[in-house]
């Protein structure tokens, strides 16, 4: 589940290992590409942490933000 504070969107993503997430990563980052709207991330050994905020509206969450965490949704679900 997508948190809102601070001005960002957060939410972190568990798998079964470093390959999976970095698979997730991979699509995730093709994603960002098609929508030139690039996250903030972590990731370490099975876990991935997103943040997304809009750079251009002064950091804070947008609907361009919303979209992006539903497609990452979408991606995560398979």
């Amino acid at each position: 589940m997508w948190k809102e504070d601070s001005n960002k969107l957060s939410r972190s993503f568990e798998f079964k290992n470093f390959s999976e997430a970095f698979a997730f990563m991979t699509r995730v980052a093709m994603l960002a590409e098609k929508l030139n709207h690039h996250p903030y991330w972590c990731n370490v050994w099975n876990k991935v942490t997103i943040e997304l905020s809009t750079h251009d509206a002064g950091n804070t969450v947008t609907e361009k933000d919303r979209a992006m965490a539903e497609a990452i949704d979408r991606i995560f679900g398979g």
